[in-house]
């Protein structure tokens, strides 16, 4: 069953502090006279990038569109970046379903609980506060430094109702951080497939432990492609070793070896850009590669028909429930129900909504 109703890098440029030493920089243009900001993110933190674009790219279309994102178009143009390394927009309305299941699940937190705090965990330039903001609601972003100085440049803190915390999701010394006196929601936006299975239990966990009466919301690729982008990896890791030996003995006897630049990431992850069918979910697919970009390489995965069993994580998971994406354009008008067809089924992402159980397990409380 699957409804609503159960179960590396930095931010660099000319300079504006004077010096041009800081982190943050520009030049002129851009949006509204402000400053174009070069970008300089690798591996995980750059998929920000990534979806940033692909939301930018929905939000632009003319006409009718699933997402109205105004400030992630701005961001993309004031943003210094080589965005055609993505190859595209083929997947941007892909990517906007996905963000209006979750931005409906926030709303309907937001609604329990207006003066409640949403953590995004893993963030990066998600603009989904500005997109659910009721005027009252608490929201603290937490991710690895090199992102959050990029955030603060271009999405800088507005205390005391938006603050952002640089530090690993792992690290749980961000639970310190958070007010859940007028309840929590904990998201893992495109976060979770990043990490090992041990440490995605372990996070979960850890959140129905803290926070009581909480809310967690999280997407998860199905295993199938988890496990494709890990068997490219290694196929490229293997054919980098080959080069590196090849370079080796062409300069043993020599020659010049491979050309500079050719040499590829071993935990690089699939390529981008393969458009996939309705709802098919992934982030990034296929063999078909665009120049310029692989994600990173994948470590997590889940099932669709798997989902109840994140309840396994802890005994304090009250609630396990699958969303359904909203219907799309073409194609992507079967969205809602793409669970229901076989050959979908197995290719689809996950979007899963977990509420924790209400008693107080801190002070000693049993069910």
């Amino acid at each position: 069953m699957d409804d609503n109703d159960d179960v590396g890098g930095g931010v660099s440029g000319d300079g504006r502090d004077g010096d041009g030493s800081g982190a943050a920089g520009g030049d002129e243009g851009g949006t509204g006279g402000v400053g174009r900001f070069k970008v300089e993110l690798e591996g995980v933190p750059e998929t920000l990038l990534w979806n940033l674009y692909n939301r930018a790219a929905e939000a632009r279309r003319p006409g009718a569109r699933l997402l109205d994102d105004p400030l992630a178009v701005e961001l993309v143009d004031r943003i210094d970046y080589p965005f055609e390394r993505f190859g595209g927009s083929g997947m941007a309305q892909w990517h906007a379903l996905r963000v209006r299941c979750l931005d409906e699940e926030v709303r309907r937190f937001v609604a329990e609980h207006p003066d409640g705090t949403v953590v995004a965990l893993g963030e990066g330039l998600e603009t989904q506060f500005w997109r659910v903001d009721n005027g009252r609601v608490r929201w603290l972003t937490v991710d690895l430094p090199e992102t959050v100085e990029v955030r603060d440049v271009l999405l800088p803190d507005d205390p005391p109702r938006r603050r952002s915390l640089a530090r690993s999701a792992l690290d749980l010394g961000w639970m310190d951080e958070v007010d859940d006196s007028e309840g929590v929601l904990v998201t893992a936006q495109g976060l979770l497939m990043y990490l090992p299975p041990s440490d995605v239990k372990r996070l979960i966990a850890a959140c129905a432990e803290r926070f009581p009466g909480g809310w967690m919301l999280f997407d998860a690729l199905p295993r199938g492609m988890v496990a494709r982008s890990q068997a490219q990896a290694d196929d490229r890791a293997r054919a980098d070793a080959q080069a590196r030996a090849e370079a080796r003995r062409d300069a043993d006897a020599g020659g010049t070896g491979p050309e500079a630049g050719t040499e590829v990431s071993p935990d690089a992850g699939p390529d981008v850009g393969t458009e996939a069918g309705p709802d098919v979910g992934t982030e990034a697919g296929g063999s078909a590669a665009r120049p310029g970009y692989r994600a990173p390489r994948w470590l997590w995965g889940m099932d669709g028909k798997e989902y109840r069993k994140v309840a396994t994580a802890s005994p304090r998971i009250a609630e396990v429930r699958s969303l359904r994406l909203p219907r799309g354009r073409g194609p992507y008008a079967i969205a809602p129900v793409s669970h229901l067809i076989p050959l979908l089924r197995g290719m689809r992402m996950s979007i899963v909504s977990l509420r924790f159980g209400t008693a107080d397990y801190r002070n000693g409380d049993r069910p």
